[in-house]
């Protein structure tokens, strides 16, 4: 078998090959791409809040007022409340599950129900209407616990999403999409030393010392 006798004396072609730290404005890049997309494709989400506060009788004190709305903050994503408030929020139990949240404080005898909807008018009547349900549920064992329950502020339709905008999941991609890069380089396989017959590393020739040049 003869060679091309046009092959002779060309140079074999070499593949070049990118810079590894190419890697990392790559992977910023890509992801920035991605949390870009999906800022953009996601569906904004809307939170409004009501808040109920409980007040003590004459038969009670701060003191159990305040540990009264603790344990109010916990059953109202319960579902002997979220049924009651089906009706008046128009949507079904599982959706009130999904999007309600209470939360309290340990200083001020109040809860806060918040809901989230993809519709700013309807996140706030499912807040408005568990919270109205909670203060219903509540008040029936008044005479037995001595607190009353009373919305201190009803939850008003969101101006704003308050999910994540566009820029911000842009933002949040490339981070992670330049931490991956980052990661990705520093777990790559390292070059070996080639060795030797005997096993021992191969030294490289250094420079000669001064003394050695002048002879």
């Amino acid at each position: 078998m003869t060679d091309n006798p046009g092959s002779l004396g060309r140079p074999k072609a070499r593949t070049r090959w990118l810079p590894l730290w190419t890697a990392l404005p790559l992977c910023a890049l890509a992801g920035a791409l991605a949390g870009g997309a999906y800022g953009k494709l996601k569906a904004p989400e809307y939170t409004a809040t009501s808040y109920v506060v409980a007040v003590p009788t004459e038969k009670a004190d701060p003191a159990t007022a305040l540990g009264f709305a603790q344990a109010y903050g916990r059953v109202a994503t319960q579902l002997a409340v979220l049924g009651n408030a089906q009706v008046q929020a128009g949507v079904p139990v599982a959706e009130l599950r999904r999007s309600v949240r209470a939360a309290t404080s340990p200083d001020a005898p109040m809860v806060a129900v918040s809901a989230t909807s993809h519709r700013a008018a309807r996140a706030a009547s499912i807040a408005n209407a568990v919270s109205r349900a909670l203060t219903i549920d509540a008040n029936r064992t008044q005479d037995n616990t001595h607190v009353q329950l009373l919305q201190f502020s009803r939850a008003t339709t969101p101006a704003a999403p308050s999910s994540a905008s566009p820029r911000l999941t842009t933002l949040v991609g490339a981070s992670a999409g330049g931490l991956l890069g980052g990661l990705g380089l520093l777990a790559r396989p390292r070059r070996r030393v080639p060795a030797a017959a005997d096993g021992a590393p191969v030294s490289v020739p250094g420079p000669a010392p001064a003394a050695d040049l002048k002879r």
